[in-house]
Parts: structure tokens; C-alpha cells; sequence
């Protein structure tokens, strides 16, 4: 019994990673893709504001 008490918990967390493996794939893409990346370039795009207005030299 002790070979099944060995091999219980690494059967159980490759279950949960697949599982966590099909939830990342299904996520991809769909209908929610072009807000995500909307949110991401504006994300972006202020980032690079700030960065751009620190690094101007104040008069």
C-alpha cells in the first residue's frame, strides 16, 4: 500500500495541471481577445507617455 500513497500525489497534481494546461488553451483568442489587447496597448500607450514626459528636460 505504501507504492499507492507514493504515487497518489503526483497523480493528483498532474490532473490539476492539465487542467490548468486546458483552461490557459480554451482562454486564447475568442470573444474577448480585442478588448484584452485593447487594454493592453492602453497600457502600454501610457506607459510610454510617462516614460516620454520624465525624460523630457524641464525649461
Amino acid at each position: 500500500m505504501d507504492y499507492v500513497s507514493a504515487l497518489v500525489p503526483p497523480a493528483v497534481m498532474a490532473v490539476f495541471f492539465i487542467g490548468l494546461i486546458r483552461v490557459i488553451v480554451k482562454t486564447q483568442g475568442g470573444a474577448n481577445k480585442a478588448k484584452e489587447d485593447a487594454v493592453v496597448d492602453a497600457a502600454l500607450a501610457r506607459a510610454e507617455g510617462a516614460r516620454q514626459a520624465s525624460a523630457r528636460p524641464e525649461a
